[in-house]
């Protein structure tokens, strides 16, 4: 499979906190304060992935216009993103989305100490890229990266690549709790976590 390209799969139009604040041509900190101090932003329309959220871009394209004062969306940042994610759809529900994976959930897939031997199989082509890359961060369709697994685990020598049939069953039917699965706080909401 290593150098083999691959047809790139249709997926859900999405963006991250970096996105959402390009798209409203904010800093990214301003999408966590209007969900945590102006309450006008929530994870209604955010699917966790690896512990941050990732909104449907149809419900981040619309945001702007359900605040109190109005935001005014850069039209030319939404057709960047959208071209970014081609081949792409559009989704209006959470539950509409594929499961998707980021490298915590892959870690937890397979069973791995870190997520440095993934990256290294993603480096070394035995994994595919990531289907987007939002805010920073790598997030697959899980169906792609079960269709690397024997790849994966045919090309083994130290790390043995099995798929957790729980984890898999779970983050396919949308009941995965385990690592990832929500945001853990950071700096002083954390402390304020018990």
């Amino acid at each position: 499979m290593a150098g083999e390209q691959r047809p790139a799969a249709r997926k859900p139009y999405l963006a991250g906190g970096a996105e959402f604040a390009a798209l409203y041509n904010v800093k990214r900190l301003q999408v966590s304060q209007w969900i945590s101090r102006d309450q006008t932003l929530d994870y209604r329309y955010a699917k966790i992935i690896s512990g941050s959220p990732y909104w449907l871009l149809q419900f981040v394209k619309g945001f702007g216009e359900t605040t109190p004062r109005p935001k005014h969306l850069n039209e030319a940042e939404l057709a960047r993103l959208v071209k970014e994610q081609d081949p792409g759809y559009w989704v209006s529900e959470v539950d509409q989305l594929p499961p998707l994976v980021g490298q915590t959930e892959l870690v937890a897939l397979f069973g791995l100490p870190s997520t440095a031997l993934l990256r290294k199989a993603v480096g070394t082509g035995r994994l595919r890229p990531s289907d987007y890359t939002l805010s920073g961060s790598p997030i697959w369709l899980l169906e792609s990266v079960v269709e690397d697994a024997p790849a994966l685990q045919g090309g083994a020598r130290t790390v043995d690549w099995t798929i957790d049939d729980d984890v898999l069953a779970a983050l396919r039917a949308g009941t995965y709790s385990g690592p990832g699965a929500r945001i853990i706080p950071r700096g002083p909401a954390a402390k304020q976590v018990k």
